[in-house]
Order: C-alpha cells, then structure tokens, then sequence
C-alpha cells in the first residue's frame, strides 16, 4: 500500500495521546468513587460493574480517528495485471566457459533453469523467442505463444565455442523486427540505408524486450557489443544484461587446434552495463544460481506486468463510520449513553 498524501500520517500521533487521556482519566476514577462513602448502599445501587466494556466504545473511537487520518492521506492499493501482448527475446550464452562450475552445479545448467522460471512467469499470451550464441548465433525458437517449445529447446543447450555477443544481439534486434513487422524501409534520398523507424514512441511502454545473458567477453563476431546496442536503441527495444559467473570461475575449453585448456574465465559485466544503458534496461550480477533465479524472476514480473494503482479512500472512510456507529450502539446499549 501506498499514499498519496503521505505526510498526513503523522496525524496518528494524536491517537496515542488521546489514549493517553482516557487512560489518565480513568486513574482519576477512583478518587471521585471514594467520596461515595457508603459502600453497602453503592453496592446495591450499582449492580454490576462494567469492566471491559465501559472501554470497548471509547477504543472504537480511537480507531476511527485512525481511519480518518488513513483516509486524509488517500492510501493507494498497488496490483499487478498481466500485459496484454509483448514479445520477449531470449539471447542465452552457451559458449565453452557456460561449462565452469563456480555457479552450481555449472553456469549452463542454472541458466537453464533460471530460463525456464522466466518463461512460466510471463503472461500467456507473450510471444517469445530464444537465441543461443557461442561462435555463431542460432535462432532456435522463432516468437511464439507456444511455451512448450521454449522449454523443449533451452532444455537441449549445450556449451561450446567462443562468444559471439554482439552477433547475438544484432540478431535479436533482427527478431523483434520482424516479429513487429517494422523491417527497414527503403534507402534516403542519397542511396543511404533508411534508418527503419522506432518500434515504440517517446514515452511509450516496449512492446519487446531482450533478455542478454552472457558469461564472459566477446570472443568472435562481426558486431562489437555496443555497436550492436546502438541497434537495439534506435530501435526503442531496452536489454536486461545478467552477467553470470564469478570472477575466479574457471572452465575447461578446447582452442581452435582441438587441445583442451584450462582458462579463467570471469564475466564481462562491464560491457553488459554498458549495453544496458545505452538500451535503456538494466544490468545485473548473477554470481550464484539463487541470484539468477531471482533476478528471472524479477524480470518475468517487470517485463509481463504493469502495477496499477487504485485509491481505496472510501474503504478507510468507510471503515471510520462503522467505527463510530458501533461505539455509540454499543454505549446506548449498555450505558444509556452516546458517544
């Protein structure tokens, strides 16, 4: 919950000190009792003695003040609904170094795993797409509703080869394209390529998103990572960069001439970071399997989720005058008396 006004809250001090009050006025109770000097015939005159009740009506007016300060400051209730469509773009590193073990039980398995928690997170109606990247890029799973098949392939990953990043993400920013159906169009006037038209305006929610992870630096390809990026910017799409792995992970590759080596093999969060802010998304540290999974999960409730925010003044007044009728109900009913 939320407020609007939040600096009316303050207005709650004043019901510790009106319970203070009352609590100091009913000490005072027993010195105006004791001038009532004959105790037989007081006995007889009251018949029982009201207890806990004489204090339930006054302890429901302390409450309706509260909700009357409560609703001065006009609480919001904050939920989550589930966008209506979207596209997200999955671009998973499944180079040799995925095979290190200093992300348990190897940094290729809990990206699997995290990729699959992502997955069921989004909406339904979401199509997504999953890249795979070492050496070269592969589109396994072109934009689809079908998650099933999403699962079906990030469950057939397998680490090999060198780091293509900025291949992968010129790829994907391919992808959304032409799952938008927002490909180039045509050449300028002086023959140049036409810059194809953002696939979003200034102020607008993406409709599609990239989701980079990476465990190392570029390696390979023909994009750099922030050329590519460029890309992605101009075409409105923002990339969520995870950074997986420790910087004294390690793992087992084999060089171009087929020999297996042992090569330290730290992640490149830097250049990720960097993505991400040219794109305008988020970069991320994902050290441990625990943290990739959270951070998927993040990101399935950031990306297919919108918070609305709905103001529930009326149900804290509301509130306040049920308070205020049952404690003059109750003190008419036991004590004749209102409020």
């Amino acid at each position: 919950m939320t407020f609007l006004w939040p600096w009316m809250l303050l207005g709650l001090a004043v019901v510790p000190l009106l319970a203070g009050l009352y609590a100091l006025a009913q000490r005072r109770r027993p010195k105006y009792a004791a001038r009532f000097t004959n105790l037989d015939l007081l006995a007889n005159v009251v018949e029982a003695s009201p207890n806990w009740r004489r204090h339930l009506p006054p302890a429901l007016y302390l409450l309706a003040i509260a909700a009357v300060v409560f609703t001065l400051a006009r609480p919001q209730l904050v939920t989550k609904t589930p966008r209506q469509e979207g596209t997200v773009v999955l671009v998973t590193d499944v180079s040799g170094s995925m095979n290190a073990t200093d992300v348990a039980p190897t940094r290729m398995a809990a990206a699997q795993e995290a990729a699959h928690t992502l997955v069921d997170r989004l909406p339904k109606d979401f199509r997504i797409s999953l890249i795979s990247f070492s050496s070269g890029v592969n589109v396994l799973v072109p934009p689809t509703t079908e998650k099933e098949q999403v699962h079906a392939a990030i469950d057939r990953l397998a680490p090999l080869g060198g780091t293509a990043m900025g291949d992968a993400l010129a790829t994907a920013v391919d992808v959304v394209r032409a799952a938008l159906e927002q490909q180039p169009a045509g050449t300028n006037a002086d023959g140049t390529p036409a810059t194809p038209a953002p696939i979003r305006g200034e102020g607008e929610a993406a409709p599609a998103v990239i989701v980079l992870l990476s465990d190392g630096a570029q390696t390979v390809g023909t994009y750099q990572p922030l050329d590519a990026a460029q890309l992605a910017a101009d075409a409105g799409v923002p990339v969520y960069a995870i950074a997986l792995g420790t910087p004294d992970g390690i793992a087992v590759v084999t060089d171009p001439q087929g020999r297996q080596r042992t090569v330290r093999v730290p992640p490149d969060f830097e250049t990720l970071q960097a993505i991400a802010e040219v794109t305008g998304g988020r970069a991320f540290e994902a050290p441990g399997a625990s943290q990739l999974e959270s951070i998927y999960r993040d990101l399935g409730d950031r990306i297919g989720y919108v918070e609305e925010r709905t103001e529930v003044s009326w149900a804290a007044a509301g509130l306040a005058g049920v308070l205020v009728l049952a404690g003059g109900a109750l003190g008419l009913l036991w004590f004749n008396r209102f409020p």
